[in-house]
C-alpha cells in the first residue's frame, strides 16, 4: 500500500519548482492530487507528465472567491501551500507596496486555503496542512532578503497557531523551511542580479553541503507530513537547508 492511498492532496503553485516535484511524488505515493497554478501552461505540462494522474485547475491564491472554489473542487485531505515570492533588498530598499504584496502572497494566500479547507478536514476528523517557510526567517537571517525573511517568519506564526488550535481534533499544520533550491524561479533571480554566475556562485558557497538542494528533495518530506508516518507530528518548522543554519 502507498503512503497517501485515499488521500486527497491540493497544492497551491503547482506548476513548478517545489510544487510541481510535490504534485508528482505524492500523486506516486497513491494520493488523487489537485494541482493548482495561475500558469495554464506549466500545469498543461504538469498534467501530461504525470500521465492524467494529476488534475489540474486554475487557482488565484490572491482571490478569496478563487480559493473556495477550488477547495470546494478538491475537497482536501493534504493542503500543501507553496505559493510564494521572492523579494531582494534591505529594510531601505522595501517599499510599502512590497511588504504589501508580500505578505499577501506569502502568508495571506495561506491564511485563505487553510480558512477554506479547515472545516471539512474537522467535520472528517483528519487533515494534514504544510506551508511552505524558509530557513530565511525566524531561523536565520540573510542579507538582502528583509521582506521575503519577515513574510516567512509570518509563516512559522501561522503555522504554530493553527496546530494549537486544532491539535485534539485530528487536524496537523507543520511549515518546511528550505534553504536553497533549484527551480525556474531561482534561475530567473539569478539572471535579475546581472551576473548569473558570480549569485550561483554565491548562493552555492554559503551551503555547507557546497551545492543547493532539489526540488525532489524538498518533496520527498512533503511525503512525509502529509502521511500518516508523521500522525505524531504538529506545529513544527522542518528545517532543510544542507546545514546553512546549522
Amino acid at each position: 500500500m502507498a503512503r497517501l492511498d485515499g488521500k486527497r492532496a491540493l497544492i497551491t503553485a503547482a506548476g513548478q519548482g517545489i510544487g510541481r516535484a510535490s504534485a508528482l511524488a505524492m500523486a506516486a505515493e497513491g494520493a488523487q492530487v489537485f494541482a493548482t497554478d495561475i500558469n495554464p501552461d506549466a500545469l498543461a505540462a504538469l498534467a501530461q507528465d504525470s500521465d492524467g494522474r494529476i488534475e489540474t485547475f486554475a487557482m488565484d491564491v490572491l482571490n478569496a472567491d478563487s480559493v473556495n472554489q477550488g477547495v470546494a473542487r478538491a475537497v482536501p485531505d493534504v493542503l500543501f501551500n507553496c505559493a510564494g515570492f521572492v523579494h531582494a533588498g534591505s529594510v531601505l530598499d522595501a517599499t510599502d507596496e512590497d511588504m504589501d504584496f508580500a505578505l499577501d502572497l506569502n502568508v495571506k494566500s495561506m491564511f485563505r486555503t487553510i480558512r477554506a479547507a479547515l472545516p471539512g478536514m474537522l467535520e472528517r476528523g483528519t487533515g494534514s496542512i504544510i506551508n511552505m517557510s524558509s530557513a530565511c526567517s525566524s531561523i536565520i537571517g540573510a542579507p538582502n532578503r528583509f521582506v521575503y525573511g519577515t513574510s516567512k517568519a509570518a509563516v512559522i506564526g501561522l503555522t504554530k497557531s493553527v496546530a494549537i488550535e486544532y491539535i485534539a481534533s485530528g487536524v496537523r499544520c507543520n511549515a518546511i523551511c528550505p534553504g536553497t533550491v533549484e527551480s525556474p524561479s531561482l534561475h530567473e533571480r539569478l539572471r535579475a542580479t546581472g551576473d548569473y554566475d558570480k549569485a550561483m556562485t554565491e548562493f552555492i558557497a554559503r551551503q555547507p553541503m557546497g551545492r543547493i538542494a532539489k526540488a525532489e528533495e524538498i518533496a520527498a518530506l512533503v511525503v512525509h507530513l502529509a502521511s500518516d508516518e508523521s500522525a505524531f507530528t504538529t506545529g513544527q518548522p522542518y528545517i532543510i537547508d544542507g546545514g546553512w543554519s546549522g
